[in-house]
């Protein structure tokens, strides 16, 4: 994911680095000896170093060139000499390099050679003669040598090397490995088109900066679905703030650990090789490696980022508890899980949102139109397009890329094969978190996705609890895993997860909806109980269509769907020869304009019988061994004569019978339901 153009071009880590190291020294003290050597050791370890090889300089000011060269460093090394002060163009290379440290995160380090770091901070010596001069001749209130004092006092106040007399080769290679430390931190690859993530990683660095004190160590979360940019922005402040430590660990996709033990302990290795530059420590065990963390690691400022965490142990072995890291210390995990952020008492939670409209069509944009070919394309199908993608950073990269150069058949095409049938690389990466659900969670999903999304959590708890679904802390597991949403009291999910969801039950038996477990397009239900091809594979029929529906079954149309569940048939006029049998694993049955209806014999398992406004004169037979029955609505039932003994239905709490204008009998049995007596449940008997 990322931001727009005039954004992202500001950010300090999209800049083009030319050099690894700017030297900034006085050459007539130092290029002769130390300083030839100092870059040679530099060129060596491969650490690309910018020296300005002219000897006489001409006019005030450095030159652009220079300018650019010290904004394309990575690192800058400022060799304080005895004369270094007496030089304007040193200064102003001072000034610069101190700038971009503030500005661009520029990494400095000074190398007091043969003068001491007070001389340099007050200034003393040779410093303050040189400043006396320049104030001789610009004046002492001159803005421009209060800029170069600010510079040589905060370049003097920083930690490097001081080298009075003694072994010079030491110290270059001090200096040489020093360097190599930091700037083997290469900086992390973001994102082709950035857009939207300035202004996330601008939050998070305030978070992160100004919220907590500098001297806590804070551990904060990064929440959200499959490919809402997660990751993406871990990077961006990764890169953002990194220089500010003094030890930094990336770990990406600690999921996909191999080996549950082994895979930690290598995590764990590289965790202290990436922070601690050193190869030579082993980890022989989950247990030595928590151990030998909080040993090393226990009095360092470090930045550790814990990328695609699914599990608390993962958690538990690389950043178990905050004292482990010493003071100011900042640890990033990203997961689509927010129980396992919680449950670890991270600090703070922060919730990765999808795009916004603007966000989404620029970055769909980028990837749509890069290339240099020209098409035309209709802002409608542009419009379907990002429509689709919903501001979901992934579908818009994967979709607009996928088109890219493409002519307008080929997008209709593509949008059209993708409102049934969902993009592959795209579901592939949301069915992660499916896959990691327990059954009981998968269940749950898969009927919320094929039934329930938009509807109301009491009224969908109420009918999957009746399906034996521990649903109040399924729904609540899929909340924490970014599957679903709460909203105004009801339930919402991504288009996209959705369509992930429903494909999950298609590729069940692609070219047989008869032996999926789920049915909801008018066609496929149409079709099984029309030809009467349904089998035990079915579990739920759900049919919330638009307009009312004419079919004909057979009375034996449910017989072979022993396993059925939930049946709503909502807006379909079924005719039937003869009563239609159904099975006895039924728990939720909801059925306007049903025909007359019957069941088998032996325990029923039906929790609701819900046939409002149905065309029934009569239900075959008693209502015998309904035990689990709670509710029964024969509202507006105009044809309904009489209702049956329900002795047998103990545990009855409701009943209705308001409109029933043909009824003319009410079994006895009625009055006898204590449940439906003490819980002062209404029965209503209006007759007209």
């Amino acid at each position: 994911m990322a931001s727009s153009s005039s954004s992202s071009s500001s950010s300090s880590s999209n800049l083009k680095r030319y050099y690894h190291v700017f030297l900034s020294f006085r050459g007539t003290d130092v290029r002769k000896g130390f300083l030839g050597h100092l870059y040679a050791g530099l060129e060596q370890r491969g650490l690309h170093t910018f020296v300005d090889r002219e000897e006489l300089r001409k006019g005030e000011q450095i030159s652009p060139a220079l300018k650019k060269a010290i904004e394309g460093s990575r690192a800058a090394i400022i060799v304080f000499s005895k004369n270094y002060a007496s030089s304007r163009w040193c200064l102003e290379e001072l000034a610069r390099i101190m700038e971009c440290k503030e500005q661009r995160d520029l990494k400095v380090f000074p190398v007091f050679y043969k003068v001491e770091p007070r001389e340099v901070r007050t200034p003393r010596g040779t410093y303050r003669e040189a400043m006396a001069e320049h104030e001789s001749k610009f004046g002492k209130d001159s803005q421009e040598v209060k800029r170069w004092k600010k510079a040589l006092c905060d370049a003097g106040s920083l930690s490097g090397w001081d080298f009075l007399e003694g072994d010079e080769a030491k110290l270059i290679q001090c200096i040489v490995k020093e360097l190599s430390i930091h700037l083997v931190r290469a900086p992390l690859h973001v994102a082709k088109y950035p857009v939207g993530i300035d202004s996330r990683v601008q939050k998070l660095k305030w978070l992160l900066q100004k919220k907590w004190g500098d001297e806590d160590v804070l551990m904060i979360g990064l929440w959200g679905l499959g490919g809402i940019g997660k990751t993406t922005i871990a990077k961006a402040i990764y890169n953002a703030i990194e220089s500010q430590f003094q030890g930094c660990s990336f770990l990406a996709r600690v999921r996909e650990s191999p080996d549950k033990s082994n895979g930690l302990v290598a995590l764990q290795e590289k965790l202290l090789y990436e922070i601690l530059s050193r190869g030579d420590l082993t980890v022989y065990s989950v247990d030595g490696g928590i151990n030998l963390i909080q040993e090393r690691l226990c009095c360092k400022k470090v930045l550790l980022v814990l990328d695609d965490i699914d599990h608390l142990d993962q958690l538990n072995a690389l950043a178990g508890e905050a004292h482990w890291f010493g003071k100011g210390s900042r640890i990033i995990v990203t997961s689509r899980d927010k129980h396992v952020l919680t449950s670890h008492g991270i600090n703070f939670v922060y919730k990765v949102e999808t795009l916004d409209d603007n966000e989404a069509r620029d970055l769909f944009g980028r990837h749509a139109f890069r290339s240099s070919k020209k098409v035309e394309i209709t802002r409608d199908l542009i419009n379907r397009a990002v429509r689709y993608a919903n501001g979901l950073p992934l579908a818009l990269e994967v979709l607009g890329s996928f088109l890219c150069g493409r002519e307008e058949p080929a997008w209709e095409s593509t949008l059209d094969k993708l409102s049934g049938s969902p993009d592959q690389t795209i579901n592939r990466i949301l069915k992660i978190s499916f896959d990691g659900l327990d059954n009981n969670e998968r269940e749950i999903f898969l009927d919320i996705a094929c039934f329930f999304k938009g509807k109301s959590i009491e009224h969908t708890t109420e009918v999957l609890d009746s399906c034996d679904f521990a649903t109040t802390i399924g729904i609540e597991v899929l909340i924490e895993r970014s599957l679903i949403i709460e909203e105004h009291g009801t339930l919402q999910m991504h288009d996209l997860i959705q369509l992930m969801g429903k494909d999950v039950v298609n590729q069940e038996c692609p070219d047989d909806p008869g032996k999926r477990r789920r049915l909801w397009i008018f066609e496929d239900v149409v079709e099984i109980l029309c030809e009467d091809t349904g089998t035990n594979a079915i579990k739920a029929i759900v049919l919330d269509f638009p307009r009312l529906e004419d079919i004909t079954i057979s009375p034996d149309a449910f017989t072979n769907m022993k396993r059925l569940r939930m049946l709503i048939l909502l807006e379909v006029h079924v005719s039937s020869q003869g009563p239609v049998r159904l099975p006895n694993e039924l728990r939720w049955l909801k059925w306007p304009n049903a025909p007359n209806l019957e069941f088998g014999s032996g325990p029923k398992k039906l929790v609701r019988l819900d046939l409002h406004r149905s065309r029934i004169k009569q239900l075959g037979g008693p209502l015998k061994n309904f035990r689990k029955l709670k509710s029964i609505d024969f509202g507006e039932c105009k044809s309904l004569a009489s209702v049956p003994d329900l002795s047998e239905a103990p545990n009855l709490e409701s009943l209705n019978l308001d409109g029933c204008k043909s009824l003319v009998e009410v079994h006895q049995s009625v009055g006898y339901l204590n449940k439906l007596r003490d819980s002062r449940r209404w029965v209503v008997l209006k007759f007209s």
